[in-house]
């Protein structure tokens, strides 16, 4: 008889692969992806006690019609009886539905027709009261097919898990001993979990943010939210600390996303690894929150970003979200990023600080700003000057270079303005041939925005090579003089013994220089409108030298 056979060893315990704590859960199946399997649904089963307890992973099959089975089982497992030796008494029964409760089962599969003709009420109440799934198969089935082809797709499943572990171990194992950069390897863990990931400070700053084509909005009062989530939460969302040797610098947060074989935790876990890692190899890099603001506005000028809303949004993450607050564009030289982002703290404010300008780039040299300041602070004359003045270092007195005041709130529709603000701030930078040790203001140099506003009209560019063209094709050495020369007539016309300090010559020398320039442009530079046609000119080459040029006009 088949109960006699299951029987011969009650009391034999089912050997399992120790999978407790050293696999992740990802790789187990659950109790309702298993009552789909071709051999239990030869038994027609029938679910008595679901709901949320089918969803629990299956470590393992136990078959065993013992009532003292619950002292072999290790938590997990789902058990396949006839219930032949179960007792007969009402309170029995209920006594051993609770100890299977306490063993940690998951599951009882009970086949009816050899003992049972139907399941006692009594286990029915007693799983239902305790949230333990209860299944009553009506047809004899074999249940060594079921063991076999369950625990085959158990061990297939952690043998794909552990080879998705150890994939992902090599990938950020590589990363840290290449010393990969922190944006890059939340970029990463972005990528494999293919879910939202932000690396965030101990104050709930978000430092770097992948968001993996998710909405932007998942970013909004992250600080707050973030402040509240504590640990994992059933929202699916995952957080591990990045530290190492007693230290803790960040927090990786992953949000809701897909599974992963390796599962969420292990690969976010190796992922604060690598990032611990970088941090011990290099204790006096660069600030990580200084990055995430660096790589943040790089994006900004890049045009890498989908909308006006997800502009506000990562600005708001990087906590550049004073309310009330206006915005200024900047390019700073001569300046660090710590001493603006320290100097706009002092008005009340922040600032987020790119990267400063390379040769090949438009401002070579000059760092780009967005500066939020309380509407209540004045930043204009005396303040912009302290705020430069706090700027001072080692090297060469700092200079500023500030755009149009944005004070349309801090909203979507300030975002266009703010960053064309910085535009314009970084095209006088560029053109506007500016002394060190000063504040400059957009707003008081019309030509240049004009010039910049024009810049890739070919008839602008053709009025100053063609005005400029003997000056141009002189030697080096000569056209760098009449240059000069004519910039500072220019700039002071009228005077010309401010037009010679500000080319630093003597007058005598001056003058000669002029009069070289007047007859080789065939000009009078007396002539209010060839000095602006000249002006014009002069601007217009300086926009369109090469980056990095030797020519100091």
């Amino acid at each position: 008889m088949r109960v006699a056979d299951r029987r011969k060893d009650g009391h034999s315990r089912t050997d399992r692969p120790d999978v407790a704590g050293s696999l992740p859960e990802r790789g187990l199946p659950t109790l309702a992806e298993v009552l789909e399997s071709s051999a239990l649904t030869a038994g027609a089963p029938e679910v008595l006690v679901g709901g949320t307890a089918l969803s629990a992973p299956v470590r393992w099959v136990h078959v065993s019609d013992s009532p003292g089975v619950a002292r072999l089982l290790e938590g997990g497992e789902l058990l396949l009886t006839t219930a032949s030796a179960w007792p007969a008494e009402p309170a029995d029964l209920r006594a051993l539905v609770a100890e299977f409760v306490r063993a940690g089962l998951v599951g009882i599969v009970i086949e009816l027709g050899a003992h049972y003709r139907y399941v006692p009420a009594v286990v029915v109440e007693s799983a239902a009261e305790a949230g333990l799934a209860l299944i009553a198969l009506h047809r004899e089935i074999k249940f060594v097919s079921v063991t076999e082809e369950v625990h085959r797709r158990i061990i297939d499943d952690q043998t794909a898990a552990l080879r998705a572990r150890d994939d992902v171990r090599t990938l950020f194992t590589s990363l840290a001993l290449r010393g990969a950069p922190a944006d890059y390897i939340v970029e990463r863990l972005a990528h494999t979990l293919g879910a939202p990931v932000v690396l965030e400070s101990l104050a709930h700053e978000v430092i770097v943010a992948e968001l993996a084509d998710a909405d932007p909005a998942v970013l909004r009062d992250w600080q707050e939210r973030s402040r509240r989530f504590g640990a994992d939460g059933d929202d699916g969302r995952s957080i591990v600390p990045v530290e190492a040797r007693g230290i803790r610098w960040a927090t990786l947060v992953a949000l809701a996303g897909p599974g992963h074989p390796a599962g969420r935790r292990a690969v976010l876990e190796q992922g604060a690894t690598a990032l611990a890692l970088g941090r011990l190899a290099d204790p006096d890099g660069e600030d990580w929150a200084r990055l995430g603001r660096r790589r943040l506005m790089d994006a900004l000028l890049g045009g890498r970003y989908g909308s006006a809303e997800e502009v506000v949004a990562l600005l708001s993450a990087a906590h550049i979200d004073l309310p009330g607050a206006v915005l200024f564009g900047l390019a700073a030289d001569g300046a660090t990023a710590a001493d603006v982002e320290a100097a706009a703290v002092d008005l009340g404010g922040r600032a987020l600080c790119g990267s400063p300008r390379g040769a090949s780039e438009r401002a070579a040299g000059w760092m780009p700003v967005l500066l939020a300041v309380p509407a209540t602070t004045t930043f204009a004359g005396a303040a912009a000057e302290r705020f430069r003045a706090r700027l001072r270092g080692e090297g060469p007195s700092p200079r500023l270079s500030i755009g149009p005041r944005v004070d349309d709130g801090f909203g979507e529709a300030a975002v266009a303005r703010a960053l064309d603000s910085l535009a314009q701030a970084l095209d006088l930078a560029e053109v506007g041939d500016l002394p060190e040790g000063e504040v400059h203001w957009v707003a008081r140099h019309p030509l240049v925005r004009f010039v910049s506003s024009l810049r890739g009209d070919h008839r602008l560019l053709e009025h100053g090579e063609d005005l400029l063209a003997p000056v141009l094709t002189a030697p080096p050495a000569r056209r760098r003089d009449l240059l000069a020369a004519l910039s500072a007539i220019v700039a002071h016309p009228g005077n010309r013994t401010a037009a010679a300090a500000a080319a630093h010559v003597s007058r005598s020398v001056f003058y000669q220089r002029l009069d070289l320039a007047e007859r080789m442009l065939g000009v009078d530079l007396d002539d209010g409108e060839v000095v602006a046609a000249l002006h014009l000119a002069l601007v217009v080459h300086r926009a369109h030298r090469s980056p990095g040029s030797t020519d100091p006009r």
